[in-house]
């Protein structure tokens, strides 16, 4: 049997007249991951916060295995500005920084008092090594500058530098709120190998459902103040949540049938009833909660209408941009089509972001030019484009920019009308922005966007901290969106629904069109990985072989192939030469030009496979 390491019961949190949650009770034992999902807003970063003590609660138990070591990433972790990295790894006070700090006061204290039992305790909390893990773990988080103040760190910089301080102690319970934010694609998968390898239990709060799907292997609910357990990954859940709302509609369903017969008695019975008739009434009172019950509808439905877009979307011609000795773009050429939804993905540092800002007319570049086109109206969503005024409401936020909102096909809608959309409720309109959680923000946000009726969606990094129920329906809008699509993000669940194709900076100006979604593109470096290592081993062997004995001869099958190769090669080069005057002829139209330029790289790799194909039946005699 799982050993309990933690247990919550009938825990209940309110801010004034807002009940966050209310009698809830669950528990997670060794070995168990589990996963925290809810709608923002509803008290997840809030319930992390009370398990770690850092925010108190109205009523309720929180036990603790006794002497369990438990560490808690935060979503935004700070640190003293003048503290280094190396610093920042001793500056929260887990249990083997406070042994370490107890060691070096007994060695500055005369006569060393307690050494013996402290050398005994340091060896069992491997606090030796405790120095040497964080650099190491530091160095594969890509943070090498040990010695570079806090205060220099990027948002990303920093994130990784608190999930190192996390990792170093391999905590028996390790909580994270939103561990993925600001890490990029390489960095999160490191991090998903990691928490796979090891025997660390989790909660976890993350909106990154391969990373639900793959890490954890439990989940909690919160929905309506309520909590629901799955015993299974993100896939799961998602299909017993679906019964779950079914079988509820049902039971609503069914009491409301009956609480109309009900009702019906109810009005006509004498006002001095019987006593016999008590026990009907209160099952009446009972029956009425049931009926009048409201499954919340989650859905925020986009249903906002892209203006006309023309042909000419925007041309980049021979772009330029470095800081320093940083390329960014290096003489980079580009046509984008109509309707196309593009992902960018690269690591931090690539210049994505600086790309977007360049077509958005935010950074000048240092040579080239960007054309865009007349007709094209940009929706920007910026990870730093949150400048709300505090002090404002929410529904004047939106009046702000309009008071009435097109949908297309003559429907319109009132401002508030359109927030109730976006899972605002009406009292939530009427509340001011800083009240908020960080999600909300987000969808506030999200909301002014769309609601201008943009043609072409520039989205940086639109996933952080928007909570998965946003995310699922902000996917189905962008499948169906009428206009052209640019996303930055590391979410890769999110890249794989939306995108056609990617652009993969891969950093000093080297970026490269890959014709598929983020899983296509991950397989595809797979394969290329595994095939460049299949490639040097046969290289020693054949050397060896060579060597060692002749050569044996060609077979038949062989030999047939060998010839086969010659011709596809040359008709393989004919059509390179094809396609690269076509692409400079200036006659192509974008929808060929953009065909002839996936097409190209195709040709180039295949070309490259059957000449090293070709190269390895050479060396055997004919």
């Amino acid at each position: 049997m799982a050993v309990p390491y933690l247990q919550v019961d009938n825990l209940t949190k309110s801010f004034g007249d807002l009940v966050l949650m209310e009698n809830i009770s669950f528990g997670i034992a060794e070995g168990q991951r589990v996963g925290l999902i809810a709608k923002n807003g509803s008290g997840k970063t809030t319930l992390l916060n009370i398990i770690a003590g850092k925010e108190g609660y109205d009523s309720g138990n929180i036990v603790f295995r006794r002497d369990l070591r438990v560490d808690y990433l935060e979503q935004d972790p700070k640190y003293p500005e003048e503290l280094t990295v190396l610093e920042a790894c001793f500056h929260h006070g887990n249990s083997t920084v406070e042994l370490i700090k107890e060691y070096e006061r007994c060695m500055e204290t005369a006569g060393h008092p307690g050494l013996e039992d402290l050398l005994v305790r340091m060896d069992h909390e491997k606090a030796w090594e405790y120095e040497q893990k964080a650099k190491q773990i530091l160095s594969q988080l890509k943070i090498r500058n040990f010695d570079q103040q806090v205060k220099q760190l990027s948002g990303g910089q920093l994130k990784r530098v608190a999930l190192a301080n996390a990792l170093i102690t391999e905590p028996d319970l390790l909580i994270l709120d939103e561990p993925t934010n600001h890490l990029d694609l390489d960095m999160t998968e490191w991090l998903e190998e990691y928490l796979r390898r090891t025997n660390l239990s989790l909660l976890m709060v993350t909106h990154d459902r391969y990373f639900l799907d793959r890490v954890c292997s439990e989940i909690i609910e919160i929905d309506n103040r309520q909590i629901y357990q799955y015993k299974g990954n993100y896939s799961y859940y998602l299909e017993k949540r679906e019964e779950r709302i079914e079988a509820k509609s049902v039971e609503i369903e069914r009491a409301n049938n009956l609480y109309r017969t009900e009702l019906d008695w109810m009005r006509r019975m004498p006002q001095a009833r019987g006593h016999k008739a008590r026990y009907r009434e209160d099952a009446f009172y009972e029956l009425e909660k049931v009926a009048k019950q409201h499954l919340r509808n989650d859905n925020v439905k986009l249903e906002v209408k892209a203006s006309y877009i023309g042909s000419k979307i925007f041309e980049a011609d021979h772009l330029s941009k470095s800081f320093g000795d940083l390329k960014i773009l290096d003489d980079f050429s580009y046509i984008f089509s109509r309707y196309e939804k593009m992902g960018i993905v690269g690591n931090n540092g690539t210049g994505k972001s600086t790309f977007i800002k360049i077509l958005m007319g935010l950074v000048q570049p240092d040579s080239g030019i960007l054309e865009i086109g007349e007709t094209v109206r940009f929706g920007y969503y910026s990870q730093d484009g949150l400048q709300f005024d505090e002090r404002m409401k929410v529904i004047d936020v939106v009046q702000d920019i309009a008071e009435v909102i097109e949908l297309g096909n003559g429907k319109k809608l009132t401002a508030s009308q359109f927030l109730q959309h976006f899972l605002f409720t009406p009292e939530t309109q009427h509340s001011y922005v800083y009240k908020l959680s960080g999600g909300e923000r987000r969808r506030l946000y999200l909301c002014t966007v769309l609601m201008r009726n943009p043609n072409f969606l520039v989205l940086d990094e639109p996933t952080n901290d928007l909570d998965i129920i946003t995310l699922n329906v902000l996917e189905e809008y962008l499948q169906s969106f009428k206009g052209c699509v640019i996303v930055v993000s590391h979410d890769r669940y999110f890249m794989d629904k939306v995108v056609d194709h990617l652009l993969v900076f891969n950093g000093q100006g080297d970026i490269r069109d890959f014709p598929g979604n983020y899983s296509d593109y991950r397989d595809w470096k797979e394969a290329k990985a595994q095939k460049e290592k299949e490639a040097e081993k046969p290289q020693e062997e054949k050397t060896v072989r060579v060597r060692l004995n002749e050569k044996r001869k060609m077979s038949f099958k062989e030999k047939r192939e060998f010839e086969l190769l010659e011709k596809e090669i040359a008709d393989l080069e004919a059509e390179k030469t094809q396609i690269e005057e076509l692409l400079c002829s200036g006659t192509l139209s974008v929808d060929e030009l953009t065909e002839k330029s996936k097409r190209l790289p195709e040709v180039n790799d295949l070309i490259d496979e059957k000449t090293m194909r070709w190269l390895e039946l050479s060396e055997i005699e004919g």
